[in-house]
């Protein structure tokens, strides 16, 4: 005769399914979002026995219907047919048209397994039946948009399933959803989905990179706050860098996230679930630790009386999203908890990213309204990592060695830029460029005092970091901003300086951090001819390429 069950012991749902690792790349080629995601979770979970302590659920299938809630009817059309024979000889073509796709034979199964499952056990949370679950699933589902697949995302489960629950099971009395996205990417079809209705709350906290991150745009700014009736319940708390990690997220969970999500008063709580800002993710560049990951859980558990469904968006790094759905696991089960501290500040841009999502907001919660305390914005904060941003416009561009190559951080920085850093100005020597040790360099003039005598001082004269400190002749020089392209003109490309929205853009720009006029704009129109050509990544396989040349 069995034990009766512990009546304290908090109902967890755990649902994975092999059938879902049926979605891979055609011929095998290797990519950072692959079968090996969920299993590895599936294998950590099972060695520390979590399955035995949840309520272990299978993956079955969503309809079309409750698809067609946030999804066009040529967009299910397109993901129900696509693993048939029929599209055997055009599924690369067809994958080729969208931004970071792949589809095979078992592609299709996988996303409609990925749809319902999250539906389900959101619906068993709802009704009372689980107090919280997780969903390992793929493919992903925050970058699908209503008419397209995008960025490894086919449908958009965690979408999908809020929709479900609103607008399908109404007598289960979710009437508000507060969906968090801690997927180092922006969730920009969720925020799509909900952004003019207030019965979602969709926060997403992501790399933005002043709009060159993936997916790239002005969508993941801070002032994107919602339109119409859903004015105030789109947050985006956008990092101006990578290697953002434990401090960072906590300080914007306890100044940002937790006086809203009181003011709202959720009824059930959807986590998009990615775990790419992990420590050592090769796409994300982030450093969230397990820790980290257990202690954001945990402070979201005191709201909708724990109810919550977390469902797996990114993560690369196997051992990083193993041991990140474990921490989480323990959270949920509310066992003994991680030991760990944090013993870093958040970086200076954290406080100002925080400063500036309080201050667009404070309309709408007033929560957001009340100060900073000066001893909390003053208390150490870490200065803004050194970056040599890389990036490239797509998630799956990764080294052969597995690794980002998107970012050169920090030490690789240093290696670049040292030998600029000991260049010196010698003003009785009309300007011309002499190294540190006094001895002639190349005979190329730099700069002269008279051009530039009447430019503002940028630049401190005095050493940064041991550094040896430039002359005060460059302290002198103008800052330039330069941009190209067959789609800018002059209005757009003031508004990416002074903020706004002209012709031609579907969404507001925030603008440049000093929204100052330039003081003269030369504005030209050059002919220039395109060269296409294919390359081959050694992770990627063939790859078109586009080189310009003027």
């Amino acid at each position: 005769m069995e034990a009766p069950e512990d009546p304290r012991r908090r109902r967890v749902g755990l649902l994975y399914d092999e059938r879902m690792c049926r979605h891979a790349t055609p011929d095998g080629e290797s990519h950072p979002e692959n079968p090996e995601r969920i299993r590895a979770i599936w294998l950590k979970l099972e060695s520390e026995g979590i399955p035995q302590r949840c309520v272990v659920l299978r993956a079955k299938e969503a309809e079309d219907k409750y698809i067609a809630l946030v999804h066009t009817q040529s967009h299910i059309k397109l993901i129900r047919n696509i693993s048939s024979k029929e599209f055997d000889s055009q599924r690369l073509r067809i994958a080729s048209k969208f931004n970071s796709i792949y589809f095979n034979k078992g592609s299709s199964e996988a996303a409609y397994l990925a749809a319902g499952s999250v539906v389900e056990v959101s619906e068993k949370v709802a009704k009372g039946d689980l107090d919280s679950a997780i969903a390992i699933v793929r493919p992903p589902g925050h970058h699908a948009e209503s008419d397209e697949a995008m960025g490894f995302c086919l449908f958009n489960n965690v979408a999908i399933a809020a929709n479900f629950l609103l607008n399908e099971r109404p007598e289960l009395g979710i009437r508000k959803i507060l969906i968090v996205d801690w997927d180092v990417h922006h969730g920009n079809g969720t925020q799509n989905m909900f952004y003019k209705d207030p019965r979602v709350l969709f926060f997403s906290i992501h790399r933005f990179d002043f709009g060159s991150f993936y997916p790239a745009g002005d969508g993941g700014s801070y002032c994107m706050v919602g339109e119409g009736a859903g004015a105030g319940y789109n947050i985006n708390v956008p990092w101006e860098h990578g290697q953002c990690g434990d401090a960072d997220y906590l300080a914007v969970w306890d100044h940002v996230l937790l006086p809203v999500a009181e003011s709202y008063n959720p009824d059930i709580i959807l986590i998009s679930a990615g775990f790419d800002a992990a420590v050592r993710d090769p796409l994300g560049g982030c450093c969230i630790t397990p820790y980290g990951y257990s202690l954001m859980l945990k402070k979201l558990m005191g709201f909708a009386q724990g109810k919550i469904v977390m469902t797996l968006e990114g993560g690369y790094n196997l051992n990083s999203i193993a041991n990140s759905v474990l921490a989480c696991a323990k959270v949920l089960l509310e066992e003994k908890p991680l030991v760990g501290s944090i013993e870093v500040q958040p970086f200076e841009s954290t406080w100002r990213v925080i400063q500036e999502v309080r201050h667009e907001l404070k309309t709408f919660w007033p929560a957001l309204a009340v100060e900073l305390p000066q001893n909390v914005l003053a208390s150490n904060g870490r200065p803004c990592p050194v970056e040599l941003n890389l990036s490239s416009s797509s998630e799956s561009d990764l080294g052969s060695d597995g690794e980002a190559s998107s970012t050169v951080c920090s030490s690789k920085f240093v290696e670049i830029i040292e030998p600029l850093s000991k260049l010196n100005i010698d003003e009785d020597n009309q300007g011309k460029a002499i190294v540190s040790n006094h001895s002639p360099a190349e005979q190329t003039p730099v700069i002269s005092s008279e051009e530039c005598r009447n430019a503002q001082a940028l630049v401190p004269d005095n050493s940064v970091d041991g550094c040896i400190s430039w002359r005060s002749v460059l302290s002198n020089i103008e800052v330039w901003y330069a941009s190209y392209g067959s789609n800018m003109w002059k209005p757009r490309f003031l508004c990416y300086i002074e903020g706004g929205k002209v012709e031609g853009m579907n969404k507001p720009c925030p603008g440049s951090r000093d929204k100052s006029s330039p003081k003269d704009v030369i504005w030209k129109t050059v002919p220039h001819r395109l060269f296409l050509c294919k390359i081959s990544h050694p992770d990627m396989g063939q790859r078109r390429c586009c080189f310009s040349s003027s």
